[in-house]
């Protein structure tokens, strides 16, 4: 009789047992589920940037100095260097709606500053159209890097970056 008992006992308490892990299971299986589906990782192939591996997080508008990841579009320019669908861009967010950008000599400024130098021609010899300049748009960043080669918002090919073409914040992490 006691060792009937003591079997239910086992039992019941196995029972329990098996729910709690099954329910911390499902719970971090639906917490991951719900991260994967605002973050992902991205390796950044070009020179432009110091860092090749990013942690992106959708749905954030990028603060001044953080890493944008972004849709370069479909320029003519773009879809010759990037093919028809381009994977997304990783660069900096120098400027932000109402920061001013400007041009002297071959020097981009934003705010008064030299945050990247433009060039006529790309490294195969193709003309480059200089980026818009003015006060950045509500909804956009300039979006550039140091890089003397780097493919960004200054030139027109990608311009402004806006939300509709911006995929997240990045987070360097290799």
């Amino acid at each position: 009789m006691f060792q009937r008992a003591e079997k239910r006992r086992l039992s019941a308490r196995s029972k329990v047992l098996a729910i709690a892990a099954l329910g911390i299971v499902v719970t971090g299986y639906l917490s991951l589920k719900e991260w994967s589906e605002t973050h992902a990782f991205m390796i950044n192939a070009t020179e432009s940037l110091p860092n090749w591996g990013f942690f992106v997080e959708s749905g954030k508008f990028p603060k001044r100095g953080e890493y944008v990841v972004f849709d370069p579009g479909h320029d003519p320019l773009t879809e010759k260097y990037f093919g028809k669908n381009p994977s997304a861009f990783a660069k900096v967010a120098y400027g932000v709606p109402g920061d001013v950008v400007t041009r002297e000599g071959r020097d981009v400024l934003v705010n008064g500053e030299i945050v990247a130098r433009t060039k006529p021609l790309t490294r195969k010899g193709d003309p480059l159209a200089l980026g818009p300049t003015g006060v950045v748009p509500d909804g956009c960043v300039f979006a550039a890097t140091e890089h003397k080669d780097g493919f960004d918002s200054r030139y027109a090919a990608i311009g402004f970056v806006c939300r509709d073409r911006l995929v997240g914040v990045g987070s360097p992490v290799l």
